[in-house]
């Protein structure tokens, strides 16, 4: 059976409606148009087109207009988040169709869905990000069978709401430093989990409870990189809310929380993976979800500028419009210009990368590393260029600027990804082809 976000995509095949698609792709066409082997970067196919299309629209219709009334009351959307299961069909984005899933098997397509919801709501991506990469994605790639028909179709569906635990209150960019450990009971044959996790996005969805579902790496061996990662879930004795974080300078519509667990009883069949060989898992998925970032700043910086291009156009200064001065222009002109760079960056790493394969640190820290500043930066600028109107919070771009922020800390702070690439550099690059 086809999946919703499948389903929705094959609806548009025929060939007027495939026409439109085409039409619909983000690339301008050059003069005498399209070449016979022209190639769209950013939908390499016509179903990633539509899902673009089709995820636009809802993002439009449905992600607006909730968008800053749950940032200033910090309240998560459970209801429209469990629509992008039922109705979308992109939870499970990466998913085997077996398992619930949509089947896209590739980067681009992750890239597309977190650039287009956050160009609204940046924080309810940050959520959709946790719960559909960190948890999922992961799950899907490093679990068995079992485990894979017991919890994917939950949280493709959107019933269940799932995150992943790899930071502490003492090991964050150090997360081989971790504490959390879990302890083999051999007579019982299970392990039993101790540690507090921080900082863990739907940590909380009602902010008095534990979220549904979580993979949580902790320490198995004597080594510094023996971790193993469990699936944890809600209800488990010894599992609680430490606490919910509060007022946050940014993504304040998606619930960040501190987990706590204490002699946590974990069966064998809860072991992803094999035990003491999460650290590889941790990388692979690290990957993705940097390329997931990355593509969230492309959301924000689009939408700054799409939003400072518009107020340049409407607004009138010493007789003339805005856009007409330099300072302006400039701003304009060059937020464009390295939104541009960034997205062909992401897009063209996300199409050359194997989801199921370790191996593409380099470019991975690299497009979050150049997005993130670049987010942060045209955020800014959209702030400037309107005035007093982009510094109040009923303008978009105030809380866009608040939430671009994060993409320089979650995933991976930046610091970390300068020491990463210029570890790689050294170690495989000589000259750049």
């Amino acid at each position: 059976m086809l999946s919703l976000a499948r389903r929705a995509i094959s609806s548009s095949s025929s060939s007027s409606q495939t026409s439109l698609l085409r039409k619909l792709s983000t690339c301008t066409v050059p003069v005498g148009g399209h070449s016979s082997n022209y190639f769209d970067l950013f939908n390499p196919s016509e179903e990633h087109a539509a899902l673009r299309s089709m995820l636009r629209t809802f993002v439009e219709r449905e992600v607006e207009p909730q968008a800053l009334a749950h940032n200033r009351n910090e309240t998560f959307n459970t209801e429209l988040f469990q629509r992008l299961g039922s109705q979308m069909g992109i939870l499970g984005l990466t998913v085997d169709e077996q398992y619930g899933g949509s089947g896209f098997q590739d980067a681009s397509a992750v890239a597309i869905v977190h650039e287009e919801l956050s160009a609204s709501d940046p924080a309810f991506c940050l959520s959709y990000l946790a719960h559909s990469v960190l948890f999922t994605h992961n799950l899907s790639i490093n679990g068995n069978h079992e485990q894979k028909l017991k919890y994917l179709p939950d949280v493709c569906s959107g019933v269940k709401v799932s995150g992943m635990c790899m930071s502490e209150p003492d090991a964050g960019t150090d997360v081989l430093g971790m504490s959390t450990t879990a302890r083999h009971d051999e007579g019982n044959d299970t392990f039993v989990l101790n540690g507090r996790k921080m900082w863990i996005t739907n940590g909380t969805i009602d902010g008095v409870s534990t979220g549904d579902l979580f993979l949580v790496y902790a320490r198995t061996g004597p080594n510094r990189a023996d971790l193993t990662q469990f699936v944890v879930e809600k209800g488990m004795p010894g599992f609680s809310l430490g606490q919910k974080i509060e007022d946050k300078c940014g993504m304040r519509a998606s619930m960040t929380a501190e987990l706590v667990f204490e002699d946590v009883v974990l069966p064998r069949a809860n072991v992803v993976g094999a035990v003491n060989q999460a650290t590889l898992c941790m990388m692979r998925n690290l990957e993705i979800e940097r390329i997931a970032l990355a593509a969230m700043s492309l959301g924000i910086a689009k939408r700054c500028i799409e939003d400072m291009n518009s107020y340049a156009q409407a607004r009138k200064a010493f007789g003339k419009q805005l856009f007409e001065f330099g300072q302006i222009q400039k701003n304009v002109t060059e937020s464009y210009a390295q939104y541009m760079a960034g997205r062909s960056y992401v897009y063209n790493v996300a199409r050359n990368i194997e989801l199921n394969c370790a191996g593409n640190g380099l470019d991975a820290d690299g497009v979050k590393l150049f997005c993130g500043d670049m987010a942060k930066t045209v955020a800014d600028r959209a702030i400037q260029t309107m005035g007093g109107y982009g510094y109040v919070g009923e303008y978009v771009v105030e809380r866009l600027w608040r939430d671009s922020k994060l993409l320089e800390i979650g995933g991976g702070t930046n610091e970390s990804h300068h020491k990463n690439m210029m570890r790689d550099l050294r170690r495989t690059v000589n000259k750049i082809d």
